[in-house]
C-alpha cells in the first residue's frame, strides 16, 4: 500500500512539473538598462520536456536561443550576440514565478545584469 501511495505521489509530482515546465511556452517581454543603454527584448520560448528553444529579439535583430534547459522553475539558456564585430556569449539563468521570470544575464566577461521578463498575454 505504501509503495502505491508513494508511486502515485511521485507520478503526480512529475506530471505537475511537466505541466509547469510547458507553461513558459510563448512570448515574454523585458526592458532593462545595460552598459550600452536601455534594452527592450522579446523572448519566445518553446519547451519540449526539459529542452528550451526559441528566439531573443531586440532592436538589433533576432538570435536563436541555444543550450536551453528547464529544471523545475529554473530556466537557463545562451544568446549569442554580435556587437561591433565581436561575438559575445550571453548566459541567462532565470527563476520562473507565474507570469514573470527574474533573470540574471552574464554578458561575456563584461557585465552581469538583472532583469524581469513578463509574459505577453
Amino acid at each position: 500500500m505504501f509503495r502505491k501511495v508513494l508511486l502515485a505521489t511521485l507520478l503526480t509530482a512529475f506530471a505537475c512539473s511537466m505541466a509547469y515546465a510547458a507553461s513558459i511556452d510563448g512570448k515574454w517581454k523585458a526592458q532593462f538598462d545595460t552598459q550600452i543603454g536601455p534594452q527592450s527584448y522579446t523572448y519566445e520560448f518553446h519547451v519540449d520536456g526539459t529542452k528550451v528553444t526559441g528566439t531573443a529579439t531586440n532592436d538589433r535583430g533576432q538570435t536563436q536561443i541555444t543550450e536551453g534547459k528547464l529544471d523545475g522553475n529554473t530556466i537557463t539558456f545562451v544568446e549569442s550576440l554580435s556587437f561591433d564585430g565581436n561575438d559575445i556569449r550571453i548566459e541567462y539563468t532565470g527563476k520562473i514565478n507565474g507570469d514573470e521570470i527574474e533573470f540574471t544575464r552574464k554578458v561575456g566577461d563584461f557585465a552581469t545584469e538583472e532583469l524581469t521578463a513578463k509574459r505577453v498575454k
